[in-house]
């Protein structure tokens, strides 16, 4: 299956060298390319792409806003958003994560790590360093919430199963599948059918957004700020 891209930068160079590297890959091809944010939704909605690498600091409609309306159009529930960012901890890329983007990549990203990205957003996983995980969604994601009696479990969560819960709170972590299925003793595909069962439950567009919910629910305590 051919992944489907659409890019979205306001530096034509960039595009273009994003261009070639993309229809280089024999699992890819791009779609189009937009250079502001209004053009990547217009886009997006005409050719329907499996990923969106948007950047966020685009002329106009910027990479956020386009981001909401993308993540928000019932009918491009399929089209999951990349955005490209300058750094990797960055309050832009929290704000992205909110408006529902599947992860980020730093543009110092080696092209094998962009490919490398591009497919794991494609599959429906978040882009989520253990770095990122903790600093921004922790930081900016997380609303205060009144402390859990010992044992309980958020309200939000109670159609989860403990195991569903467990695998929540690794992934808050930063962790992969493959760290948590070491951790669990169980194999990647079993953590795996955990998540897709708690983002089906909460209703989570991907995993980018079920770790947000554990840090919103409470289930997950946001990281204390450092010195």
């Amino acid at each position: 299956m051919t992944i489907r891209v659409l890019l979205a930068d306001d530096q034509a160079l960039l595009r273009g060298a994003f261009r070639v590297l993309i229809d280089a890959a024999e699992d890819m091809e791009v779609v189009g390319e937009a250079a502001d944010g209004r053009e990547a939704v217009e886009l997006a909605r005409a050719t329907r792409p499996d990923v969106v690498l948007m950047d966020i600091r685009m002329p106009g409609v910027d990479g956020l806003s386009a981001t909401a309306a993308i993540c928000a159009d019932q009918e491009l529930v399929g089209t999951r958003v990349l955005i490209l960012t300058t750094f990797e901890i960055d309050e832009y890329v929290a704000q992205a994560l909110r408006a529902g983007a599947s992860g980020f990549l730093g543009k110092g990203a080696d092209p094998k790590e962009l490919l490398a990205a591009l497919r794991t957003v494609a599959a429906g996983d978040a882009l989520l360093s253990p770095a990122a995980t903790r600093a921004v969604i922790g930081q900016f994601l997380a609303q205060p919430e009144p402390a859990l009696v010992p044992g309980t479990v958020p309200e939000r969560l109670t159609a989860l199963t403990a195991r569903e819960r467990e695998v929540m709170v690794m992934a808050a972590a930063g962790l992969s599948n493959e760290e948590i299925a070491e951790r669990m003793y169980v194999s990647p595909f079993t953590v795996r059918t955990h998540v897709h069962r708690a983002m089906a439950k909460l209703d989570a567009r991907d995993r980018a957004q079920l770790v947000a919910i554990a840090y919103q629910s409470g289930l997950v305590p946001a990281p204390r700020p450092t010195a």
